[in-house]
């Protein structure tokens, strides 16, 4: 069967399967049920093999024993692979979880955004409104109190209008969509700084408690998240060293009383897998937690570097605060996000209580304490302290390699196999889980690193790790949950053939080792560049043209001076002058007296007589 055709069977035997638990009032999702069908494959109880074209009688086969496992009342292996489903599906990593929380913020404001940046006002009515949204986008961009709250919605206007008075809405419309979208950003920070400035100084000098500037929902979840994680995480650690101690006594003791082994096993998977996730949960919890003091003590050191840049002054110049208080918004931005993160991780908590039901329902405390019967009830951090002594000496093992804590750096964050589980001890424990004690001694073997709960397990291991792996994989193979518990994704990537299953019916899909390909080289090897603003448009382009101008405001004058009166283009065409030069016999000069005449009786004489006086000298002088 080709690759193409089985992943299509298979799609449509998951459909199938989907629909029939939905008649029968179950709702699954299609990666449970993809996970089921992987199961009900691996598992060599159910005869299924690969090597030949699937059947009407192999899908209907795989059907069925997918919805029989699917619809199994009280099933702890049931519930366990539910809840590693659940857990896969909803949790992510820390900078996944923040961008999510960003996407969703953006998406919430994106209708307000497109009415502010959209709208074309034209009457005074028109312009109110458009700034009262605006004051509603701040809010709800800022997060500092509700929209609905009078007295938030005057303090927010009394800060916006100190920095952004309603008589800029003229400029502010003109502007791009992208240009409103940053500069509305820019407004939501300043005016967030602002608030908690305020806050923070009341009349007389006083200052406000740094605690009352937290937002609300961290004030809320900080203390109880992780509270919450811890009471989890320590009841299904008691439970998981209960179910231990009982597996131990029934194994130590097999001809004692009826202990229902084949249960106690799924249940303490049940366990095992909760605490791996709620020691996940609670690790991003701490994280959270100090990214929340870390932002604490930036929040006081701006707020105190604001008040002594402000003081008691009447006016400061913007270019020194405004950055402050953008510094305060971002601060409190990130408060937030923490805050978001931490609801998210409990609510992830909580819905991880029920998948453990079934085993709870199964093993009643009063039941599970009746199998005891007194018998010690060992700790994970006691068993670690009592084989702590028994080390792995180098030179007992002649060909393998052994990494011990006084050789190795980095020796606490090396990648363990199994999720840290002694392998040795799942094998011959008939499934039981004890967590491995690296300073006993960690075995490499081609390249895996892996811990024993005890030295003899680990010498044991080390006689013949090829076969104890074989093995490991055959018990996740009978109880899928191991797939995950004990991280075999790699190992059981894909669907194999069972080599030693008898020649009958079949199953589903090869590893595909060949395929078709070809090659052709990239139209556009350089990744793209969308420009959003671009516009082919010519018509459109005066458009914007002609709305940047807004010639609706805009007056033309002119002016004429004397320089620009009658100006026009002259051009003039003159012949250069010639140099000429004359020689005379000998050089003579002349000079003429200067005309002085006098003139009296001009003035004082109403009816006198001029007088004219020659006093020009003669040319014989």
């Amino acid at each position: 069967m080709s690759g193409a055709h089985a992943e299509s069977v298979i799609k449509n035997i998951i459909r199938e399967i989907v629909q029939q638990c939905a008649v029968r009032g179950h709702a699954v999702s299609d990666t449970l049920v993809a996970f089921m069908v992987k199961a009900v494959v691996l598992d060599p109880r159910n005869d299924f093999n690969v090597d030949r074209t699937l059947t009407k009688q192999d899908v209907q086969k795989l059907e069925e024993l997918c919805l029989d496992k699917l619809m199994e009342e009280c099933s702890p292996s049931l519930d366990t692979i539910k809840m590693q489903v659940y857990f896969d599906m909803n949790y992510t990593s820390r900078r996944e979880f923040l961008q999510e929380i960003h996407r969703v913020l953006e998406s919430r404001l994106s209708s307000v955004s497109r009415e502010i940046t959209d709208s074309r006002v034209k009457t005074r009515e028109e312009f109110d409104a458009l700034y009262r949204k605006i004051i509603t986008y701040i809010q709800l961009r800022s997060g500092m109190d509700s929209p609905t709250d009078v007295t938030a919605m005057k303090e927010a206007t009394a800060a916006l209008q100190s920095i952004f008075p309603q008589t800029e809405l003229g400029a502010f419309m003109v502007l791009l969509k992208k240009d409103k979208e940053q500069q509305l950003r820019e407004l939501t920070m300043l005016v967030t700084g602002i608030r908690l400035f305020n806050k923070a100084s009341k009349k007389g000098g006083e200052e406000t408690d740094l605690h009352e500037l937290m937002p609300a929902i961290l004030n809320e979840a900080l203390p109880i998240t992780s509270r919450s994680i811890e009471k989890e995480l320590s009841v299904s650690q008691t439970l998981a060293w209960k179910y231990t101690a009982v597996l131990e006594e029934s194994h130590s003791q097999p001809a004692g009383r009826d202990v229902p082994v084949a249960l106690l096993n799924p249940a303490l998977y049940n366990v095992r897998q909760h605490e791996v996730f709620l020691k996940m949960l609670l690790a991003d919890a701490c994280l959270c937690a100090k990214h929340v003091e870390m932002l604490q003590t930036a929040l006081s050191s701006q707020m105190k570097l604001l008040k002594e840049t402000v003081q008691a002054k009447t006016a400061v110049p913007t270019a020194n605060v405004f950055p402050r208080f953008q510094s305060l918004s971002e601060l409190w931005s990130g408060l937030q996000d923490e805050a978001q993160l931490l609801n998210i991780l409990g609510n992830i908590t909580h819905n991880l209580r029920p998948f453990t039901a079934s085993q709870a329902k199964i093993f009643s405390e009063a039941y599970l304490d009746s199998l005891l019967e007194g018998s010690e009830v060992k700790t994970d951090q006691q068993r670690m302290a009592e084989s702590s002594d028994e080390r792995i000496v180098p030179a007992e093992p002649d060909t393998e390699e052994w990494l011990l804590p006084e050789t190795t750096a980095s020796f606490n964050e090396l990648p363990l196999q199994y999720n840290g589980v002694c392998g040795s001890t799942l094998v011959t424990g008939h499934g039981l889980l004890l967590p491995g004690n690296p300073l006993i001694g960690i075995f490499k073997h081609q390249g895996k690193l892996y811990a024993f709960s005890s030295k003899e397990a680990a010498l044991k291991f080390a006689s013949s790790p090829g076969e104890f792996i074989a093995e490991i994989a055959e018990k996740a193979k009978h109880s899928a949950e191991l797939i995950q518990l004990l991280q075999l994704h790699r190992q059981f990537s894909c669907v194999s053939p069972y080599s030693e299953l008898q020649p009958g019916e079949s199953l589903l899909v090869k590893p595909i080792t060949k395929c078709e390909s070809g090659t052709q080289t990239d139209l556009h090897p350089v990744e793209k560049n969308m420009d959003k603003a671009y516009e082919w448009n010519e018509w459109e382009l005066r458009r914007k043209a002609i709305k940047l101008a807004d010639m609706r405001t805009k007056v033309t004058r002119s002016i004429q001076t004397d320089l620009s009166h009658m100006r026009r283009e002259n051009v003039t065409q003159t012949w250069p002058p010639k140099d000429a030069a004359t020689q005379s016999k000998r050089d003579g000069e002349s000079n003429v007296p200067r005309p002085q005449v006098y003139l009296a009786g001009l003035r004082g004489q109403r009816d006198g007589h001029v007088v004219k006086t020659n006093l020009s000298r003669s040319v014989d002088e």
